[in-house]
């Protein structure tokens, strides 16, 4: 509880919230909170729990199918009244842990900070920095990675063994906080779905090169050109540039 710093003002999202526990410790301390909850008895339960609490509100759903620009707009009169940005606090499914993250980034400028607990091999795929120049590049970094560090400044707090769950799962778990920080103006991006496009296309084919991955895609002689500008070896592989030099590498082949 301590790693989410919950506020007396704060708004909380929590993705999966189970039988409530969780639930009950932030709606002690904010001043919202919605609980998102896929299973019906679960969510049931929820209502029962916290039929008497004004500001816990129970969401029957998908998380994938929630809109926080809707949760917030539904709100207009109550706790969240007047707010603009979240937190989100959540136990993710393992399975769905990289398409709940990237649904949130999609409401970015709602949300404050994402304090999640997931398997400890993605956290590890989250906070992966890229590989050192010249060799074939990180095994946990990759186009995640990337895309995590886009949208926020993530922090592993720390692992936790499958001996303290019951049952216990078949792996470790971590708890990773995600302060929202996106870097569109501090990389000095101007169109991300170009700036996105590129990226993708680089971590296409892991075992091709940057160039190789680029072709068609731009000059082959600009492409030289920018790498050498930018001290990027020519036969570097995309698991070994971070976001700078992504971000350098499409303004330079941008540049009209």
């Amino acid at each position: 509880m301590s790693a989410l710093a919950v506020e007396p003002g704060d708004a909380v999202l929590e993705i999966g919230s189970g039988p409530g526990t969780m639930t009950e410790l932030l709606a002690e301390r904010a001043a919202k909170v919605w609980a998102v909850e896929v299973d019906g008895k679960l969510a049931a339960g929820l209502r029962e729990k916290f039929a008497g609490a004004e500001n816990v509100e129970v969401v029957e759903a998908d998380i994938l199918t929630v809109s926080i620009d809707g949760l917030l707009e539904a709100d207009g009169r109550g706790e969240a009244a007047g707010r603009e940005r979240i937190r989100v606090f959540g136990n993710l499914p393992y399975y769905i842990t990289s398409p709940i993250l990237l649904h949130l980034f999609a409401f970015h400028s709602r949300i404050t900070d994402i304090v999640v607990m997931v398997q400890r091999e993605v956290a590890e795929r989250i906070v992966a920095e890229p590989g050192s120049p010249g060799s074939k590049g990180s095994k946990d970094y990759g186009l995640f990675s990337v895309t995590c560090q886009y949208y926020t400044e993530p922090r592993m707090l720390f692992s936790i063994p499958p001996q303290a769950f019951r049952p216990p799962p078949q792996v470790h778990s971590a708890l990773i906080r995600m302060p929202v920080a996106p870097k569109k103006e501090k990389l000095q991006i101007e169109d991300e779905e170009a700036f996105w496009r590129l990226v993708q296309a680089a971590f296409g084919q892991k075992r091709k090169t940057l160039a190789n991955n680029w072709k068609g895609r731009c000059d082959p002689e600009r492409l030289r050109a920018a790498m050498a500008e930018l001290g990027i070896d020519p036969r570097a592989r995309a698991e070994t540039l971070g976001l700078e030099q992504f971000a350098g590498l499409y303004r330079a082949l941008l540049e009209k």
